[in-house]
């Protein structure tokens, strides 16, 4: 179980019309987001990693403390939200460190997991694994193996594997494969979007078949659905952004039932 703490003004699809000098300025939400879901996760015993962003943790110094005294992990989602794809080597390299060594002192506790955003790890950046195993890192979630618009390397392993650049360890998002074919089930907007029952059907066949873990994802703000509504975006992502955002902290509390769920870093403890 997985959360990309960022708030949703922070999402890389808003890049066009919420520039990142305006983010002070803006009704921040993910605090009480956040707080909603450890007591989520609290109510029905459950423990997860959050991929905290540096500018959320710098912010809400105390909200890292709750996150780790509750039993979580405390994993870097880079500072402030920029794709892998937009950064040279030494750029990313002082934004995973410096990251990474904010969470820490604010913590208490070391980081080992890495998140970028948007998951823009791909086939033509895969150095990326290698500066985070030489700064410190054991594992990346950073590969989602499908085709999209935005991201994906539908070529890459469905399941945990040793990165060819470096010894880390890479946990790609959950697909399911159907007649050969990966299908997206590891959660964000495909799980506001299709059916529950489909995706429950999907976790399980991962689980029950092919004998692996599922790995689930969401955003404070997919709980929220009173977050105030950005102007000038195209309909493309004012349907993916707002769509069943009323519905989703009920599907979640169903998730959170009817699976088995721990943090990234104890689940592949073997591996990292």
């Amino acid at each position: 179980m997985t959360v990309d703490v960022e708030d949703y003004f922070q999402v890389s699809a808003f890049e066009t019309v919420v520039t990142r000098s305006s983010w002070d300025s803006l009704p921040c939400r993910v605090e009480q987001n956040t707080d909603r879901i450890l007591q989520l996760f609290a109510d029905h015993e459950v423990h997860g990693t959050f991929f905290m962003l540096g500018w959320v943790a710098e912010r809400y110094p105390a909200l890292i403390q709750r996150i780790v005294t509750a039993g979580h992990e405390l994993a870097s989602h880079g500072f402030s939200h920029v794709r892998v794809t937009a950064q040279d080597q030494e750029s990313f390299r002082e934004d995973v460190l410096r990251t990474r060594k904010l969470l820490e002192d604010l913590s208490g506790t070391p980081v080992v997991g890495y998140r970028a955003a948007s998951y823009s790890i791909g086939r033509d950046n895969l150095w990326a694994h290698e500066v985070l195993a030489e700064v410190g890192y054991c594992y990346s979630s950073s590969i989602y193996p499908i085709y999209h618009d935005l991201y994906g390397m539908p070529e890459a392993p469905r399941f945990a594997f040793r990165s060819t650049q470096a010894p880390i360890l890479e946990i790609p998002v959950t697909t399911v494969e159907i007649f050969g074919y990966k299908f997206p089930c590891g959660g964000g907007g495909y799980f506001r979007l299709l059916p529950y029952h489909l995706f429950r059907w999907a976790l399980r066949r991962v689980n029950q078949h092919d004998n692996q873990p599922s790995i689930f994802y969401f955003h404070p703000w997919e709980i929220d659905p009173d977050q105030p509504r950005q102007q000038g975006i195209n309909i493309k992502t004012r349907v993916r952004h707002y769509l069943n955002l009323q519905h989703m902290e009920q599907r979640l509390l169903q998730l959170l039932k009817d699976f088995q769920w721990d943090r990234m870093d104890r689940v592949f403890a073997s591996k990292i």
